[in-house]
């Protein structure tokens, strides 16, 4: 939370007000030196593996769709042995303040739930920041079902919506104005539970109410007692329910993508041609769909410093835009393309993810569900993947105008429902690591739904090899993801709880 509000809102439209500069294609005004990203020339990087998966045989491998066998592992989060009733008595109001997109706001609103658990407190429905990228205000009610939020935890932590009368001041806007003592704006990263009960229960005991800002990642993964752990893993898997239009128009893509007949349907242009395809009068067996998750937009193209092919264009207008947003302090930049391409550290395009599934063995009949936001390059960064893949689909294709009225513009929303689609979906891939990847992987894991996690460097080193041949290509990617399915790993320390719930949150059986 910034205590200067006035000056934060004129750095950030600064900052807005030349991306846009940057991202206009209009060169009218341009020189010929100032090349804007949307400008560039995108073109294949890889045709001579292109033109094999394009030519490759119909009929996917069987064992592609076939659902995780049982691990051993199941999730166990009410435990018999864990503490039942909720203290008579609390110690007063915590609030948490999480800024970030969907994903990382969706950990804090856990570790939010687990601090008030650890001081006893009654925690209020958590306040979500403006993100300053996507400029979404959706708060926490037109995000997740909070009735079912609330009833679900019930019996291990006090919510309630909003504070009582008396404590009616403490807002975002009263914290903003001054330095305040009811704010604690010095947690550490992970801090421990014994760093709460040390600098916040005094706050607690004093005044009856806590104001932490920032939040974000602010509660450790280690050493905490067993049962904080699995009301973490609760208040993830179980109490985040989204808002239940979400949920319906969820419901209703993924009965499209699993409906054989949906895109000739589609193509009769009917009034009801985007009607919920579970008409019991039609007796064909439901399909299966692939989601691909594809976090490619210019943020990351441009933070990666790595190569895409659009020539000395493009590099010069990324490093234009790294300047602009991070003052030139982006790691990577002193790296060549080919030492991140072999460390793993450059994100799939389109293109790659497109060849990576071919030679997985998805055929052009697969249907393929495409989660994400806005891809740098837009459709011609695209068009190789929707090659490789004619029965790709997305939000926009799947869903009317209409349907989509609710959610339009809003980022959070639209993450909501790619994440859902993506929870039911028979197979998950990502492009790339982030919060998104990280919360998929963890929620599916601890479903025992089949996820492939995309081996970064060793991918990175078969693009390098422009001599690669299609043959090579598959039995390389094959035998690097053979344990990369859906296979329970069991969580380090430092790691996430929320991508490594086991042995936390699931018990070995």
């Amino acid at each position: 939370m910034n205590l200067y509000p006035n000056l934060k809102r004129g750095v950030l439209l600064s900052v807005l007000f030349f991306v846009v500069l940057l991202s206009n294609a209009s060169t009218s005004t341009s020189s010929s030196s100032s090349v804007s990203l949307e400008a560039i020339t995108i073109k294949p990087r890889h045709l001579s593996l292109l033109k094999s998966a394009l030519q490759r045989a119909s009929g996917e491998q069987s064992d592609l769709w076939k659902p995780m066998t049982d691990q051993g592992w199941s999730p166990c989060i009410d435990l018999e042995d864990s503490p039942s009733a909720l203290p008579d008595t609390t110690k007063g109001y915590i609030q948490v303040f999480l800024d970030g997109g969907l994903n990382q706001q969706r950990m804090g609103i856990c570790d939010a739930v687990a601090v008030a658990k650890i001081l006893n407190a009654t925690l209020v429905i958590p306040f979500l920041e403006i993100n300053p990228v996507w400029q979404d205000s959706s708060s926490f009610v037109d995000i997740f079902d909070v009735d079912h939020f609330i009833d679900a935890l019930k019996d291990d932590v006090r919510v309630v919506k909003e504070l009582p009368e008396e404590y009616s001041w403490s807002t975002r806007e009263y914290y903003a104005a001054a330095v305040r003592e009811t704010r604690v704006k010095t947690a550490p990263v992970h801090a421990s539970a014994q760093w709460y009960i040390e600098n916040v229960s005094p706050l607690l005991h004093s005044y009856g109410i806590a104001a932490i800002s920032p939040f974000s990642h602010r509660l450790s993964f280690d050493h905490l007692p067993g049962e904080i752990q699995r009301l973490r893993c609760k208040v993830n898997f179980q109490a985040l329910r989204f808002v239940p239009h979400i949920t319906s128009l969820g419901d209703a893509l993924v009965s499209r993508l699993r409906n054989p007949l949906w895109r000739s349907d589609k193509e009769r242009k009917s009034v009801d041609h985007l009607g919920d395809m579970t008409n019991p009068n039609s007796r064909h067996e439901p399909g299966k769909f692939a989601v691909l998750h594809l976090r490619f937009d210019k943020d990351m193209a441009a933070h990666s410093a790595c190569d895409f092919g659009g020539g000395k264009a493009e590099k010069l207008a990324l490093a234009k835009y790294r300047q602009m947003i991070w003052q030139g302090r982006v790691l990577n930049s002193q790296f060549t393309d080919e030492e991140l391409r072999s460390q793993g550290r450059c994100p799939l395009t389109p293109e790659e993810m497109g060849l990576l599934l071919a030679a997985f063995g998805f055929d052009n009949n697969t249907r393929l569900y495409l989660a994400s936001h806005k891809v740098y390059g837009g459709e011609a960064r695209i068009s190789a993947l929707r090659q490789v893949f004619p029965r790709m689909e997305d939000k926009r294709s799947l869903a009317s105008s209409e349907e989509r009225a609710r959610i339009k513009g809003k980022a959070s929303l639209l993450a909501a429902l790619d994440y859902y689609v993506s929870m039911h979906s028979d197979v998950f891939i990502s492009a790339s690591p982030g919060n998104m990847h990280n919360a998929l992987v963890g929620h599916r894991t601890f479903e025992n739904l089949k996820t492939i996690r995309p081996n970064m460097a060793l991918i990175g080193q078969l693009f390098l090899n422009k001599s690669i041949t299609w043959v090579d290509f598959q039995q390389a990617l094959g035998e690097g993801h053979v344990n990369r399915q859906g296979q329970i790993r069991l969580r380090k320390p430092k790691q996430s709880i929320y991508t490594y719930p086991a042995p936390d949150c699931m018990c070995h059986v």
